[in-house]
């Protein structure tokens, strides 16, 4: 471990083969994984548990206490996963006792200057592009991709293989597989190529359209489009989880293009 200039807490456990750079911060309530390397003029604040190989650039800010006024100090925690990146002046905030915890999955890139509240969770392989900023309580599936400058109202939901288009604005849960872009943020196609390179068969990238199809260009009212592709499509576990998705929502789902 180097930890030459940096001001690291005793108690911090620090694992193998991990770098730390001078004028580093690292608190005392602090787990970081093997073979990760910190930047220098990184803060890691208590709460924090990081995973094995990931890399934290300069002025990234960790597990700092939440911007939630109703915080009153609770032992709450940070968790970042293996192999995730976090590029130069990411904040990631720790969470509240709402979920007591704010997370970030493996295989991830939060590009700079990206913001994560408190109570996130956020899944494996998302890439968050420069500046894009979380409200608190969002949750983020799998495999998800938000370009920059996207900015996400609290409690909302992103459904696993999205992509968000950048300078968008999420007011509504955005369902999986899909594309989503405009004002009001609006479907826009299925997320095709992303589903075609992480190895999804053309019959499946069609069952997947088919569904939206009927969600979203035969049926304007969305309600209507669930209902149709409970009568009309055949079983599978895209229609079940897209299907869900819908029933779930309760702070309603971004609109068909119109």
């Amino acid at each position: 471990m180097s930890e030459l200039r940096a001001n690291i807490h005793p108690d911090a456990k620090i694992g193998d083969n991990v770098t730390i750079e001078p004028f580093s911060t690292v608190y005392g309530n602090v787990e970081i994984g093997d073979g990760t390397w910190v930047g220098p003029n990184v803060t890691i604040m208590d709460g924090a548990r990081i995973g094995k190989n990931c890399k934290i650039f300069p002025g990234a800010v960790i597990s700092a206490v939440p911007q939630d006024l109703k915080y009153a100090g609770e032992d709450t925690h940070t968790i970042i996963g293996d192999n995730t990146t976090i590029r130069e002046c990411v904040t990631i905030n720790k969470g509240t006792t709402d979920a007591w915890k704010t997370q970030v999955g493996s295989n991830c890139l939060l590009m700079a200057y990206v913001h994560v509240a408190h109570d996130c969770m956020v899944g494996n392989n998302v890439i968050l592009a420069n500046c894009v900023n979380l409200a608190g309580h969002i949750t983020i599936e799998d495999h998800s991709i938000l370009e920059g400058m996207v900015a996400v109202q609290q409690f909302l939901r992103i459904g696993a293989h999205s992509f968000i288009a950048g300078g968008s604005l999420v007011r509504k849960n955005v369902p999986p597989y899909v594309r989503a872009a405009r004002e009001p943020l609006s479907y826009v196609g299925i997320n095709a190529i992303g589903l075609k390179r992480r190895g999804f068969s053309e019959e499946d990238v069609t069952r997947i359209e088919n569904i939206y199809r009927n969600i979203y260009v035969l049926n304007k009212v969305t309600s209507k489009g669930i209902e149709s592709v409970k009568k009309n499509i055949q079983e599978s576990q895209f229609k079940e989880e897209i299907v869900s998705f819908f029933e779930s929502s309760e702070n309603g789902v971004m609109r068909g293009l119109a």
